[in-house]
């Protein structure tokens, strides 16, 4: 029988490389499709504030998920590493993650609140321009 610990390297190793490996096709799609549906909205020419909005608050949110996958793959390979060296340098990644991740979830915040205030015109409102400039 492999003592706890040999098991414990051999199975958080494969499981940290295959959470990585999703985290990095999740970004890689959602930067592809952003940067389709950016160029799309270029090439049409017309794009409204609101649909570069929701293009860059849907693209966040894949970002956000990314980093989040990335941040779990961290806390897991932090179970493996006995060196303070290594341990260090884990903990510097997962603190530029977390800011960054947090930083994100902000502006992805802000534009979704952004987008709440955009009223849509109707028989009320008709007339009057009360989207956001």
């Amino acid at each position: 029988m492999l003592p706890l610990k040999a098991w414990l390297l051999a199975i958080t190793e494969p499981v940290v490389v295959l959470i990585d490996a999703m985290a990095m096709v999740l970004i890689v799609l959602a930067t592809v499709l952003a940067f389709v549906r950016a160029l799309r909205l270029a090439l049409r020419g017309n794009a409204s504030n609101v649909e570069r909005r929701g293009l860059w608050l849907e693209y966040g949110r894949w970002l956000v998920a990314g980093l989040t996958m990335q941040l779990a793959a961290d806390i897991l390979e932090s179970s493996i590493y006995t060196s303070w060296d290594a341990i260090g340098q884990l903990a510097a990644i997962a603190l530029i993650r977390t800011f960054l991740n947090f930083f994100l979830e902000r502006d992805i915040q802000e534009v979704r609140e952004r987008q709440h205030r955009i009223v849509p015109p109707g028989p009320a409102t008709a007339g009057t321009d009360r989207t956001e400039r």
